[in-house]
């Protein structure tokens, strides 16, 4: 009987890996075709049926991808804005959260239902009056758009939701034991709310850092030289004589700027899941 139920039990874990596998197939194909895509000649990008793996990879795709572009200035460009922003939206989302959270102040929950509200209007809808204020403030073909709208935008505003959440979460106990300790209120969220924040702050991170890894809107409004560009504005001046996209290099830079992020959400996804399921306990 034990070796029975031992059988049943591996059946079942192998029809649960197989099905696992077959589900995957749909998120890592597009990958695997980008990352093979980058190492094909123009013609195999093309082939039918496909080619899944070029028979002579091409790794010259990716030195053509900083002969054409200034690519790794616009890689810099990319990662610097971005962690300025992710860096700030920690900061004011953590202090606005828990303000929100903890801090009893007259409007509080009118001005919080305010601030969720930003967060319906495209940013389509804004466009226009951005550029005209970063115009008149002679900030345009500069970066300092692209940090200061996330870092007063949505973004922010999600992360102080996010982080709301968090901190409506934990126990009152933990901040009355600390006021007997002598601590105020800004000792309590520095030595008390914030460590315990730490997978919330890492969500907010992962996804602070995507949203404005992958920002096009904005370069394309406030940017025009190509040394200011940002990666995903820079993906699309790949092209050819006729103005067509060279694909297969359009692609090594597409693989490029994938693999860095990918990494890091590979290695704070525990994280990341952690800190997603525990701003949902409480409301």
């Amino acid at each position: 009987m034990r070796s029975s139920a031992a059988q049943r039990l591996t059946w079942a874990r192998a029809a649960l890996y197989l099905v696992i596998l077959i589900l995957l197939v749909p998120f890592v194909f597009p990958l695997w075709w980008m990352i093979s895509s980058s190492l094909k000649t123009s013609a195999e990008v093309f082939a039918f049926p496909p080619v899944l793996w070029p028979e002579n990879p091409q790794f010259s795709n990716y030195a053509a991808v900083f002969d054409l572009q200034p690519f790794a200035q616009q890689y810099f460009n990319s990662l610097y804005i971005a962690v300025v922003v992710t860096l700030g939206v920690l900061l004011i989302s953590s202090m606005a959260g828990y303000a929100f959270a903890r801090v009893r102040f007259p409007g509080a929950n009118l001005i919080f239902l305010v601030l969720l509200g930003g967060l319906l209007i495209p940013r389509e809808v804004i466009i226009i009056p951005l550029f005209q204020m970063m115009r008149n403030a002679g900030l345009v073909d500069t970066h300092v758009p692209l940090v200061l709208i996330p870092l007063f935008g949505t973004q922010s505003v999600f992360g102080t939701f996010l982080m709301r959440q968090f901190f409506i979460g934990l126990p009152l106990e933990l901040e009355e034991a600390a006021r007997v300790d002598g601590l105020g209120r800004w000792g309590i969220y520095r030595r008390i709310a914030l460590p315990l924040a730490t997978p919330a702050l890492a969500a907010l991170t992962i996804i602070t850092f995507l949203q404005t890894w992958d920002m096009f809107l904005e370069p394309l409004v406030f940017l025009s030289t190509p040394e200011r560009f940002t990666l995903p504005l820079a993906l699309t001046q790949f092209a050819d004589a006729y103005g067509g996209p060279i694909w297969n290099v359009q692609l090594a830079a597409t693989t490029m700027m994938t693999l860095p992020v990918l990494l890091v959400f590979i290695l704070a996804q525990r994280q990341f899941i952690q800190g997603i399921a525990q701003t949902g306990v409480k409301g």
